[in-house]
This record gives C-alpha cells, structure tokens and sequence, in this order.
C-alpha cells in the first residue's frame, strides 16, 4: 500500500553463502536486525518502503488537518486533533526505524520536498466536507490496517516492532471514521447525501491505495520471498473489499460500483475495473491536490528551520555542560 514504487538493486553481486544464509534465515522466520547482513536489495527495499510509509503518515495529516477548526463540535475537534497527532507519531516511529538501515532522516525529508520520494496517492485528493473525515477514518484507515497487521510480521525487527502499536492506533482511527458515518447516515437526509458523497469521492482512491494489481506488480513476488510483504495487492484489496461492503449496507450507504456483486463461486465479491491510468497520473504527481500537499509541507519545513535550529543550540549547550560537569 505505501510501497507503490519500490526499486532494487540490479546488478549486485553478493556471496552466495550469505544470500542462502539469509534467506534460510527468514525462511526460519528469525527477524533480520539493523546489524544483520542483508542484501544491497533487500536494504534498499525496506528504505524505499519505510520511508514512504513515513512521509505518507506525515502528509496524511494534511487533509485532517485542514478540518481541524471546522469540526463541528469541541468533541470532534478533540478526537481529530488526538488522531492527527497520532499520524505524527507514526511518522515519527518509522522514520527512525527507517534511520536504523543506515539513511538520515534529513534526507528521507529531502526526497519528500524534492519529489523524489512517494506517499500514498490517496493524500492527493480533496477532502471538501466533514463526511470525508469520516469517510478517511473508515475507508483509508480501514485499508491502513489491512495492509499494515500483517507488517507486524514483517521480516525486519525494526518495522515489524513499530507497527504494532501503529495498529493499534489505527484501529482507534477507522473506528472514529465509521462513527461519524453512522451518525451522518442517520441524520437527516441532507447529512446522508453528504456521508453518500464522501463514500463516492473516497472508494476507488481507496482501492487503488495497495498498489497496482498483481500482474502489473513488479517487485511484490521479491517482498514476499523475503517476507516483507505477507499479502499481495490483489489480496489484501479483496480482503477489504470483503470487509467494506457489509459495513456499507449496515450504513444504508452505496459502494459507487455497479459492477459490485457476491459472488458464491468465490466466496468474494466481483467488483468493477480500477482506473488505473488515474493511478498512474496521480503517483506521477498529477493529482489534484499533489503540488499543494508538497507545498504545504516545504512550508511547514522552512517555517520550522528557527525551531530545529534553536534545539540544535540547546543540545550543543546540553552537551558542554555535561562535559563541563564530568570534568
């Protein structure tokens, strides 16, 4: 879901000996720790999806954030300011794990302002009613979860120690987003239209959000060899389907695919074609809100230089002084 572009390392030459060693290892699955051997891709993997998740949770604060100040009761505001915060923790959490394979976190916030480096695509799309924070907490996190339990068991310690109390927070966020849906859905009618129109803006965002299908998936069979991925994409888009579509009857609310239908065969549901040209244009950085999601946070980064500043004096002053007392 948030590796939607992984990259490898072509042609690195590495001891056979030390490829079976590890791989017999994750086989075992035994956790592959920070001063482990590993290989050149798998390090290169893990970073590039690591630092993605990060900077999708860090810019993932930016739609909530928005809607802060309009909630529309003190009750609301609280829940959501609680939920953003969270979102900064769980930057926070995998930036330093993501720290720990050797890459600094001022340049994995380099490669997030230059555009190098991406996030989720579902942060680029607009979020113009309260019914989308909703729709946000129950569709996006409810993915969110899907995907990231089984990164509990991913095979790198670090991650894999991270996600867990990120799970845990998360289930916390999809269940605050299906509350404010139920409300809306048994409001008055004109707040059911609103609920209605959020589930249609955010579905197929949604969907797209654990990457590309499998056949167009070029570095999932890799990951999952390597035990960083438990699922692939069509997987755990099927389990979420699975799961959504009975929440959304309980709503009263319409998933926006008329394709949708049970399928007894299967024991799943069929569900319509994902445009995945809108995909593609979106990673590419043609969605409609990319350019304002990364100018957003180029802003927040400059207008921060005099904090991070001040802490770095405050540290070299902490630092002096302890020497100063250990002499």
């Amino acid at each position: 879901m948030y590796s939607q572009g992984l990259t490898d390392a072509k042609g690195q030459t590495e001891p056979a000996d030390l490829l079976a060693a590890f791989q017999a290892k994750i086989d075992r699955e035994e956790k592959i720790e920070p001063r482990d051997w590993m290989p050149m891709a798998y390090r290169k993997t893990l970073i590039r999806q690591m630092s993605q998740h990060a900077h999708s949770e860090i810019v993932g604060q930016l739609p909530e954030g928005n809607w802060i100040t309009r909630a529309p009761s003190l009750k609301r505001k609280m829940i959501l300011l609680a939920k953003v915060q969270d979102e900064a923790g769980h930057g926070l959490y995998i930036y330093s794990a993501t720290e720990t394979l050797g890459v600094s976190r001022d340049q994995l916030t380099e490669e997030l302002l230059t555009g190098k480096a991406k996030y989720s695509s579902i942060f680029n799309y607009p979020t113009p009613s309260w019914a989308d924070m909703g729709a946000i907490g129950w569709l996006v996190d409810g993915a969110a979860i899907m995907n990231q339990v089984p990164l509990c068991r991913t095979s790198y310690g670090p991650y894999a120690r991270s996600m867990v109390r990120i799970c845990k927070e998360e289930s916390f966020h999809q269940r605050q987003g299906y509350e404010i849906m139920t409300v809306l859905a048994r409001g008055t009618a004109a707040q059911k239209e609103m609920a209605q129109r959020a589930l249609n803006r955010t579905w197929w965002p949604a969907l797209m959000m654990f990457g590309p299908s499998d056949k167009d998936s070029k570095h999932s069979e890799q990951s999952m060899k390597w035990k960083i991925k438990r699922f692939s994409n069509d997987e755990l888009r099927q389990k979420f389907i699975d799961a959504t579509v009975p929440q959304a009857e309980h709503l009263g609310l319409t998933i926006p695919d008329p394709e949708l239908n049970w399928n007894e065969e299967t024991g799943h549901y069929d569900h319509g074609e994902i445009n995945w040209n809108e995909f593609i244009e979106v990673i590419h950085g043609n969605g409609p809100c990319n350019k304002e999601r990364i100018q957003a946070r180029i802003d927040a980064h400059d207008e921060g230089e005099w904090v991070r500043a001040a802490a770095e004096v405050y540290q070299q002053r902490h630092s002096n002084t302890s020497k100063s007392e250990a002499a």
